[in-house]
């Protein structure tokens, strides 16, 4: 009996809800610290982009809540329909009056703190679009170009095309990365993803080039201190964030790199502030929990119940993965600066609440796996 309950305790569908629910409590502190500073000289608060942040982790854990209850296998066909949803949110955001322009990109619509960002939508949408076409194919099929490329390519084109209007190379090397990394866990041969990879790595590095801003950007990683001041200023002030924590950091909420001096300190470069404050084991510990995260979903995928299920839960392990590596990578300057938020860390209301609904649908997936070897044992 006692090993039946250890067992049940350290199954993904217990051990992937505390992960990610101590992902968002280390976010909701550390957005409190990070924040404080920028808060009150701009709004004369402290605590504003906090409440914000647990107002929608509240929102947050309920739509966890709701589809880990959910029946998985009751998402198919759904994919499609979400996907020309976030088609149409995408082009609603570039039209003026509509879309929310903030630094010069348009990411956002509605009101005031209730403007959600569709390009955090789109990866969700992708994931369980990707996961209804594949699970109708066999691996088989993908012997021909056609069935690999078709639709998926033409529907990654879409959701980049748009996205970079917005624009956020960022998002668009992210949603390229799930599809074709969807691609490869559904069974597309090499043959056909290598030069597809290779095509879509040269249009990722043209469309850099091609701005000079983002070329600026791409450049200065190569070498920030070449232009310390201006285009290798956050890679710098991220790095002097790091260097100061030290191996146990200088404590919570005495950061001085957030005093104006890292720009972003909530969103992009929390990591960075982690460092600072809580150290290299901080940083540790924060990058051990999505490693195990991503254990837990790769997990999750081989024990689900039917290919649905597996690609799915291959789809958002891809997704939260890559996005905390070149999260990570920007920060720690191992990778260019592409100002894509840490999941469920970042301050930002839209990436936090979509990437709960993804933990709660791996969830629903990890139980179903649970019920159907339950049942097989039985017999």
């Amino acid at each position: 009996m006692a090993v039946r309950q250890n067992a049940a305790a350290n199954h993904p569908s217990v051990l992937l809800p505390i992960t990610a629910g101590a992902l968002v409590v280390t976010g909701l502190i550390m957005v409190l610290s990070a924040s404080s500073v920028v808060s009150y000289a701009e709004y004369g608060s402290s605590f504003l982009f906090f409440r914000r942040q647990l107002l929608w982790a509240v929102i947050g854990v309920v739509g966890f809540l709701f589809f880990a209850r959910l029946d998985y296998r009751k998402l198919k066909g759904f994919g499609y329909l979400g996907f020309a949803a976030v088609v149409l949110m995408l082009i609603a955001v570039l039209v003026p009056g509509v879309g929310i322009t903030v630094g010069g990109s348009s990411r956002w619509i509605g009101v005031g703190a209730f403007a959600i960002q569709p390009s955090e939508i789109a990866k969700l949408a992708l994931v369980l679009f990707a996961a209804d076409v594949f699970a109708r194919k066999d691996e088989k099929s993908f012997g021909e170009l056609s069935h690999t490329a078709l639709p998926m390519v033409p529907a990654m084109a879409i959701l980049a095309i748009l996205v970079m209007l917005q624009p956020d190379l960022g998002t668009t090397i992210l949603l390229s990365s799930i599809g074709f990394g969807m691609l490869f866990v559904a069974g597309a041969p090499l043959r056909h993803l290598i030069p597809m990879g290779l095509a879509g790595g040269a249009l990722a590095l043209g469309a850099g080039m091609a701005s000079p801003y983002r070329r600026e950007r791409l450049l200065a990683f190569m070498d920030p201190w070449k232009d310390p001041l201006e285009t290798g200023y956050h890679t710098i002030q991220s790095l002097i964030a790091l260097g100061s924590g030290g191996g146990f950091g200088v404590g919570l909420g005495a950061s001085r790199q957030k005093w104006m001096y890292v720009p972003n300190a909530h969103t992009d470069f929390i990591y960075a502030i982690i460092g600072e404050e809580m150290g290299i084991l901080g940083t540790f510990v924060v990058l051990g929990m999505f490693c195990f995260l991503t254990y837990l979903g790769v997990r999750i995928a081989r024990m689900a119940p039917d290919r649905f299920g597996m690609l799915i839960a291959s789809g958002i392990t891809i997704w939260i993965a890559t996005q905390a590596l070149v999260n990570m990578g920007a920060v720690t300057a191992t990778l260019p600066i592409t100002g894509v938020p840490l999941p469920l860390v970042s301050f930002g209301g839209s990436s936090l609440v979509v990437s709960l609904i993804a933990m709660g649908i791996m969830t629903s997936i990890a139980r179903a796996g649970r019920a159907k070897r339950s049942a097989t044992r039985a017999r």
